[in-house]
């Protein structure tokens, strides 16, 4: 049974979406927010939390990094990597489903706190993006609700080839560079030196 890591900021569309995932045999694995959607709606869902054996810690901060999860993304389709993952009590996760926390939108708040800016800045979400973007041979990578139908009609209709997956990688390494170039704009509008340490 192949499985789907759903780890989403913006939760637009995702019932519907993982509901038909389920309907085509997916297993799903969520942290969080995301497994407790899913459950209010009445969807088998395995908490990462319950997954990796480690509670979520420092209030949220800490939900997907683990190697449990990363190895599961960035084994390779071989025999070995699978044999290593099954002897740690592991298997592959085939798809990954993420977005980010709204960093830009949080800068742009009149109202905003430079703690309330720090807490936006993502790093788990854009792990599992790079990870999954890097092992795309293997590992289906949706970083953006948009493409969730797209996504299930390919499913469906057994159409999800090796461009395909490479579009999508494409798609995340330009959603983390995106968020990388916002998040150094703050930091360069704060301190225009900070380069020449």
């Amino acid at each position: 049974m192949p499985t789907a890591l759903l780890s989403t900021h913006d939760k637009t569309g995702l019932v519907p979406f993982a509901q038909r995932l389920v309907n085509l045999g997916w297993r799903l694995l969520a942290s969080g927010g995301t497994a407790r959607l899913l459950r209010q709606n009445d969807l088998p869902v395995i908490e990462v939390a319950e997954y990796t054996g480690s509670p979520e810690i420092l209030g949220g901060r800490v939900k997907t990094l683990h190697p449990a999860i990363h190895g599961g993304l960035l084994a390779r389709a071989t025999e070995e990597d699978r044999r290593e993952l099954q002897s740690l009590g592991w298997d592959y996760i085939d798809m990954v489903v993420v977005n980010l926390y709204p960093f830009e939108d949080t800068v742009a708040s009149p109202t905003v706190t430079p703690q309330e800016i720090i807490e936006n800045i993502d790093i788990g979400g854009v792990t599992l993006i790079r990870a999954a973007a890097k092992n795309h041979d293997r590992v289906l990578l949706i970083c953006d609700p948009a493409d969730y139908s797209r996504v299930l009609q390919r499913l469906e209709r057994g159409e999800v080839d090796a461009e395909f997956r490479r579009k999508l990688a494409m798609k995340g390494f330009s959603h983390t560079a995106h968020y990388d170039d916002a998040i150094t704009r703050y930091f360069f509008g704060e301190d225009a030196m900070c380069l020449n340490l």
